[in-house]
């Protein structure tokens, strides 16, 4: 994990391999943002001719690298972009800043130290700066030039290039009380979201359900969280038919890990489900070639949970959080479950199985279940759950459903304040009828159009009667394919987690809404 500094030394005096300025788009040309007046005035106040001259123009994460003048203890001053300057009186967007913070960390990969003099206008940027650098300065490269990690610079030995080691904020306060929860703050939820990133990143060879719940189980009794592992023999005894349908076909067996975090002085308590299906080939409704090559992705939610509920006890919030991983990998074999087959749900609910590729919903419809009988204040679930929800909103928006309308509206507007793009969305009752069945209570597939509302029609029949809840399908965001940009690498993004530890925290507060 990279670390974070704050530092009261000015631009001109701090040592470092890179000093990171802002620039932004003003209505008369580029614009040189505040925090980096002591580096323009090294320019001779020429900074943003040098930088329009080289084909700067302020946008959006964009990088402009150029040598450092006499005066400025780096080799490198590096320009980036923060988009339209803020109109009179306000401060740049938060998101902004995280997401420049982010495009600069990581085109300083392979650096030892860059200092950053960003707008800091207050704690909450702090925040933003902090959360956007560590994000961004990520890389999973744990199966890269193994050989040469004891290497001075593995780089030039034909290893990976690793993530910026040092990130230091200038202008931030360390003494100021603010200042320094902020960036603790930060540390400790960028930690979490890049270690959900690395276990969506990791092979489902090595990450099976059963090495799953052994990093959880590990990572839990580190934080003093109480951890609870079903394997297949409970699972089978427990009745939970839903779990044991999807991993029967697998020659590595599921599991239903509870996490367990609880504060002296908690009045709420919060439960999390993910969906973590550690490598997802469909079943016997086998996915088609092209379909396939990312599906070690599917456990997204499990790991979202998972590393939500770490952070919550890390920073200690005043509120309960229990966290569920329905954990199994979905195969064809001569024991896996076939389309047509019935299964007999942990609620006692039937399912006839129409399609084994709707195999998440199986999977939480058992841990919804489980979760209720806590009867907690809210339940929160989180999966990776279906295509359609990426025709529907993209690859980069995930889709809340829930059975309250001012919960789903809580929840939407927390994932908008800290940077993950959501939108809430529908239940229509009238789907609810595709899942009907002749021969089971319920079917796991209903109509084609409107698929991800269907799926969530099927998970709200096993939440417990008068239980608040919400489904988050981060189908789209949990796993990106494209080029990076921000703070969002290739490959697992972490999805989600800043969005549960906020609802945590608000929740912890009295503050939801």
């Amino acid at each position: 994990m990279t670390a974070l500094t704050l530092s009261t030394a000015g631009p001109a005096t701090l040592r470092a391999d890179a000093l990171v300025v802002g620039v932004a788009k003003g209505p008369k040309g580029l614009v040189v943002a505040a925090g980096a007046e002591a580096v323009d005035k090294a320019y001779d106040g020429k900074l943003s001719a040098l930088l329009e001259a080289l084909g700067a123009s302020g946008a959006e994460g964009e990088i402009t690298k150029l040598p450092a003048p006499d005066g400025l203890k780096v080799p490198v001053v590096l320009a980036v972009g923060l988009g339209p300057v803020p109109e009179t009186d306000e401060s740049y967007d938060e998101e902004a800043l995280r997401r420049a913070a982010g495009a600069a960390a990581r085109a300083l990969h392979g650096s030892k130290k860059a200092a950053f003099a960003l707008p800091l206008d207050d704690a909450s940027a702090v925040t933003a700066v902090a959360e956007g650098a560590l994000l961004g300065a990520y890389a999973f490269t744990a199966y890269q030039g193994r050989e040469t990690k004891t290497a001075k610079n593995p780089a030039k030995n034909g290893g990976p290039k690793l993530p910026l080691a040092e990130v230091a904020l200038l202008g931030a306060k360390p003494r100021d009380k603010e200042h320094k929860a902020a960036a603790e703050r930060a540390t400790v939820v960028a930690t979490e979201v890049n270690i959900a990133r690395d276990l969506v990143n990791t092979p489902p060879n090595d990450l099976t359900p059963e090495a799953f719940a052994a990093v959880a189980s590990a990572t839990a009794k580190e934080n003093g969280i109480k951890v609870q592992v079903l394997d297949e023999k409970a699972l089978l005894k427990g009745g939970y038919g839903g779990i044991m349908g999807v991993g029967k076909g697998s020659e590595n067996p599921p599991r239903l890990v509870k996490l367990t975090y609880t504060h002296p002085k908690a009045e709420k308590t919060l439960a999390f489900v993910g969906k973590g299906i550690t490598y997802d080939s469909g079943g016997i409704s086998l996915k088609p070639a092209g379909h396939n090559e990312t599906m070690k992705c599917d456990m997204a939610g499990a790991a979202a949970v998972f590393a939500s509920v770490v952070a919550a006890s890390k920073l200690g919030l005043q509120v309960n959080v229990t966290g569920w991983l329905a954990l199994a990998e979905n195969m064809p074999s001569g024991s896996a479950t076939k389309p047509g087959d019935v299964l007999r749900m942990y609620s006692g609910k039937t399912v006839e199985v129409l399609n084994t590729d709707a195999e998440g919903r199986l999977v939480l419809g058992d841990a919804l279940t489980k979760a209720s009988e806590e009867n907690p204040d809210a339940i929160v679930d989180v999966a990776t759950l279906t295509g359609a929800m990426m025709m529907a909103l993209g690859d980069r928006t995930f889709g809340i459903m829930a059975n309250d309308d001012a919960f789903r509206t809580s929840v939407h507007e927390i994932a908008e304040e800290v940077g993950e793009a959501s939108w809430p969305m529908p239940l229509p009752a009238d789907l609810r009828k595709s899942m009907d069945s002749p021969t089971a209570d319920i079917a796991n597939m209903g109509v084609r159009m409107g698929g991800g509302l269907v799926a969530g029609l099927f998970l709200q029949e096993f939440v417990g009667e008068g239980i608040t809840w919400a489904h988050l399908d981060i189908a789209g965001p949990a796993f990106h394919e494209g080029a990076p940009y921000g703070y969002t690498p290739k490959g697992g993004t972490g999805s989600a987690v800043r969005t549960l530890v906020r609802l945590a925290e608000r929740t912890a507060t009295g503050d939801l809404g």
